[in-house]
């Protein structure tokens, strides 16, 4: 027998045993699911069985409803499904003979893994024959065997929560070294905001939207650093465009108060060196947890929020930016994605019982008026946003038009909806050397200067 002719009957990399371990656990053991959404997906089995109960599953959770032996046999039935994956004993033989939920983890890695090289070989298959026809130049194929190869390792290397303290001593290596009154939610640190809003409220859905360079995420980080630092609530933060060590490079260059170009540049003066140090110490103690995994769509998310609840008992959630959530259904227009990913969140923040702060950019219609201030119509690619959002603020600095003197260092937060309150505006103190919102009445002499006079 020839080399390919055993080549063409091998078979592919795959693990029964430990397809059936995960689906086991994830029927006995609800703490199973999330874990097991994290990282696997429906292509992720190799046995169609094993394949089509995950999804049955997968849309169990997505309802927010039970998934165990009888409900997922119960779905099955309804789709006319269950014989096809071996009946009713196959699925309650696979939760009788389910080892230890606690290695959860160690078996949905094992099955990814090789799914991942089923996707390498199959990946070189298809390279082999663009190579074999020659149809394409040269670096075209060598640019979609890059990128996808990319892709795969990417998939193998997702990213998790991490503790902001060892990102701390992180960016310090790469540099060079009380409860709220009379507010009923989670407290902002900003007063005249929270007259207007009592705090965040549990399952409210807030949005924060604005053009580029108003400071959508120097508010997110303003609001999460005076969360976790300045009242200890425990703060959960998905950033899809910057790195965690870029956002923490910006939380604790705006907690020490010191130029953020400088420190970039390595210019920064002798003495600021010492804040820098002085300001890891709060940071470092607070419960704020980032993923900074790029490209996570909405399911991933949900799955990663839940786990980051049950493990932390985070009390709020952030989310940078809206329009970087990939949708699940990828047939649908982006406008029906972001219509679904709104709903989502909203629906997130009802089951966690906590805020979600999603941020979401503009449209460019703020451009084309004389009056740049936004409103709600504004909203880029749904007015789906605009339904489902319990608050939603908009972030506006005039000076970034008007680059008059009078207008530098003041930045607006607009309240354009309250389901539950009144609408209005505050101002706020915006320090541009170290991108953070601060409160007017509480603004550092030290910055007096960016104030209009």
């Amino acid at each position: 027998m020839s080399n390919n002719d055993q080549t063409s009957i091998r078979i592919p990399p795959q693990s029964s045993n430990a397809e059936a371990a995960v689906i086991g656990c994830m029927l006995i053991d609800p703490k199973s699911i999330p874990k097991a959404f994290q990282i696997l997906n429906i292509n992720s089995f190799y046995n169609s069985s094993n394949s089509l109960i995950f999804k049955i599953m997968l849309e169990l959770f997505d309802k927010n409803k039970t998934i165990d032996t009888i409900s997922v046999i119960s779905e099955l039935e309804k789709k006319r499904k269950l014989e096809t994956i071996g009946g009713a004993y196959y699925i309650t033989g696979l939760s009788s003979d389910a080892p230890t939920s606690e290695n959860i983890e160690y078996y949905a890695n094992l099955v990814q893994e090789k799914y991942i090289l089923r996707k390498i070989i199959e990946t070189s298959r298809e390279l082999s024959t663009n190579a074999y026809d020659s149809k394409e130049d040269v670096s075209s194929i060598l640019d979609k065997a890059e990128k996808t190869i990319f892709e795969l390792s990417q998939n193998s290397q997702r990213g998790h929560f991490q503790s902001i303290e060892p990102l701390l001593h992180n960016v310090m290596d790469k540099l060079g070294t009380s409860k709220s009154e009379g507010v009923s939610g989670i407290a902002t640190g900003y007063y005249e905001l929270d007259k207007y809003l009592s705090g965040f409220q549990n399952s409210d859905f807030i949005v924060i939207a604005g053009r580029p360079s108003m400071g959508k995420t120097a508010l997110a980080l303003s609001l999460a650093r005076n969360i976790s630092i300045d009242y200890g609530h425990s703060v959960g933060m998905f950033s899809l465009e910057m790195s965690n060590i870029q956002l923490v490079e910006r939380l604790i260059t705006a907690e020490a108060k010191v130029n953020s170009h400088q420190v970039r540049s390595g210019k920064l003066p002798k003495n600021d060196w010492k804040k820098l140090s002085t300001a890891a110490g709060p940071l470092s103690e607070a419960k704020l947890f980032i993923d900074d995994t790029p490209g996570l769509n909405i399911m991933e998310i949900r799955a990663k929020a839940r786990r980051l609840k049950l493990e932390k008992d985070i009390d709020i959630l952030i989310i940078d930016y809206m329009q970087l959530i990939n949708g699940f259904d990828k047939s649908e227009s982006r406008q029906q994605e972001i219509s679904m990913i709104s709903r989502s969140l909203k629906a997130l923040a009802k089951e966690l019982d906590i805020p979600v702060i999603a941020l979401s950019q503009l449209s460019r219609a703020p451009e084309t008026r004389t009056n740049h201030r936004p409103i709600m119509s504004d909203l880029r690619e749904s007015g789906a946003i605009e339904q489902d959002a319990d608050i939603v603020l908009f972030v506006y600095r005039k000076f970034v038009y008007s680059r008059s003197e009078d207008d530098k260092g003041v930045g607006e937060i607009i309240i354009s909806k309250h389901r539950n309150g009144p609408t209005g505006s505050i101002e706020v103190a915006f320090i541009d050397s170290y991108a953070r919102f601060e409160n007017l009445t509480q603004y550092d002499e030290e910055f007096i200067d960016e104030l209009p006079i």
